[in-house]
């Protein structure tokens, strides 16, 4: 069977792990998922990640974060544009996550980044994901 929505897989590995309390999930790589992961380690959603090399695809693992007590860090994580319907906004029209408390994730043809990146560099684009 082949994913048709390989970011949504990514986001519900993640959330099923909190909710699951694991310290990390392991999932297919990709170069796309690098990248999410990489800006939720950046934004401190994550602790870290490892991508091992195995077999054609490799291995991404993802540490989760927890705050002291017990609680994850991640309150909400949402896929924001799917393969049945995509979501594009323009770079005025990039809404805050909770009022600038979460973050969103853009595919920019800057390459992925923040809403507050892709407002600062004036950009818009395609609205992967939501995380608060």
């Amino acid at each position: 069977m082949t994913m048709t929505d390989p970011i949504a897989d990514l986001l519900t590995r993640i959330r099923n792990g909190l909710a699951a309390r694991r310290p990390s999930v392991e999932l297919p790589s990709s170069n796309l998922k690098v990248e999410v992961v990489k800006l939720l380690k950046e934004e401190g959603y994550v602790t870290n990640f490892k991508v091992t090399e195995d077999g054609p695809q490799g291995t991404l693992r993802v540490d989760l974060k927890y705050r002291d007590d017990g609680r994850p860090v991640i309150d909400g994580i949402q896929r924001a544009s799917k393969p049945g319907r995509r979501a594009y906004v323009g770079k005025d029209d990039i809404a805050p996550v909770l009022n600038g408390l979460g973050i969103s994730i853009l595919s920019t043809s800057r390459g992925l980044m923040t809403d507050r990146a892709a407002r600062r560099a004036g950009v818009g684009g395609e609205v992967l994901c939501r995380v608060w």
